[in-house]
């Protein structure tokens, strides 16, 4: 048998695999069948997969940015809404204590025995359900970690706007004053030293109502803080009373009706230059003739949303003017920094004092006289509307019910002769 060899006599050399890159890949699956890979990975374009991975990482990034986007439009919200809380709610208490009540009084229902401290906290917790709407909702959905921060980002702007209204009216009281009372030296808008019962104006209107400041012996007592003499949260300021006078034989005659309230109120709620719209302090003309004068000021200028519209506030509630009357106070005494007790003056109990004045009434007849006094400080701050006071009840004994009703009986009378 003859053996066939080779012609070629060079010697014999290793065979390479065949490779292939990753874009000139057949999909066919015929290389893939032909060279499996162990992880059983199907082979990709490199191209693609850097698309891939860098659509993956856009999509995460952007979902970061939103993320980041959404807090921070919550906190910006929650501290925008935070801002009626001193205002409107509290001053001084804390939300976390007004909710604590609320709970406990539904969680015991009738049985509960309260404090005028606890009815206190829970018709502030009713207020701040009314100022918040979906505060009380919200505090139900969340959980306690998340409740705390909303919390303390709503304190945040509570604490916020209550600094702003101090340091606002530092200035506008003082000018107040010195316009009104005429001081010789006038008083410095950015001083507070020379304030206080040093000072002969701002003494007399801190002064208690039941001593005359006119009188050198209380002047004297009062500066020297002797013990006849002890202004405390207990005594009802001259600063509160019409024209800064009281009697003494009806110390609810003129209370809380002093122009510089008034001028402070629409400092805060409807802007400083609506205070210059606040003059005399009756119940008739002069309210006429300021409701002119807004009508022509707003013709003249556009005028920023005030607080009193962000917040739709339509009506002059008792927190607010507790409100005032305290910052009202603050800025006429010397103390520079903001603080709950001024020597013998405690801020807490004295706005405790002015919301149980309104809330706390003792019956009947004194609650026509609240209701009464909140419904002209509504006119001195808002006008004359009472629009929210139609209620169905209300309207349906008015003339245009009436002759409806009227029209609708004499049909019917006319189909019953028939």
């Amino acid at each position: 048998m003859t053996r066939v060899t080779s012609t070629d006599n060079s010697p014999s050399e290793p065979v390479e695999p065949q490779s292939w890159s990753d874009d000139e890949v057949d999909y066919t699956g015929a290389k893939c069948l032909t060279h499996p890979d162990p992880s059983q990975a199907l082979p990709t374009s490199s191209k693609a997969r850097a698309k891939r991975r860098i659509a993956a990482l856009e999509d995460e990034l952007e979902t970061m940015r939103q993320e980041r986007g959404g807090k921070q439009r919550k906190t910006t919200f929650y501290i925008a809404q935070g801002r009626a809380i001193r205002r409107l709610v509290v001053l001084y208490h804390s939300l976390e204590d007004l909710i604590a009540e609320n709970d406990r009084r539904y969680e015991f229902h009738s049985s509960v025995e309260s404090t005028a401290e606890q009815n206190r906290s829970q018709r502030g917790y009713i207020e701040f359900a009314r100022v918040l709407p979906w505060v009380h909702e919200k505090l139900g959905d969340l959980d306690h970690e998340h409740s705390e921060d909303m919390l303390k980002k709503l304190k945040k702007g509570a604490d916020a706007a209550r600094g702003d209204d101090t340091s606002s009216l530092k200035e506008l009281v003082a000018a107040w004053v010195n316009q009104e009372f005429r001081p010789s030296p006038l008083i410095k808008p950015n001083d507070k030293h020379s304030r206080g019962f040093t000072n002969d104006i701002c003494g007399k209107l801190l002064c208690p109502a039941e001593w005359d400041w006119d009188k050198n012996s209380v002047k004297a007592g009062i500066r020297d803080r002797t013990s006849e003499y002890i202004v405390s949260e207990n005594s009802w300021p001259l600063l509160v009373y019409e024209n800064y006078r009281c009697n003494e034989d009806d110390l609810e005659e003129g209370f809380l009706k002093s122009k510089l309230l008034v001028l402070a109120f629409k400092a805060i709620f409807t802007s400083p230059s609506s205070a210059r719209e606040a003059e005399g302090d009756g119940d008739g003309a002069d309210i006429l003739e300021n409701n002119r004068r807004a009508r022509r000021k707003s013709e003249q200028a556009k005028v920023k949303t005030c607080v009193a519209s962000i917040i739709n506030m339509k009506k002059v509630t008792p927190r607010a003017i507790a409100y005032v009357v305290c910052q009202v106070r603050f800025a006429l005494s010397s103390v520079s920094s903001w603080r709950t007790v001024d020597g013998d003056f405690d801020y807490e109990v004295f706005w405790n004092n002015i919301v149980d004045f309104f809330e706390d009434v003792p019956g009947p007849v004194t609650k026509r006289k609240v209701d009464k006094l909140l419904e002209w400080w509504t006119r001195k701050i808002f006008g004359t509307s009472h629009r929210e006071d139609l209620t169905p009840e209300v309207v349906s004994h008015m003339s245009v019910n009436a002759l409806a009703d009227q029209r609708k009986k004499l049909e019917d009378a006319a189909f019953d002769s028939d």
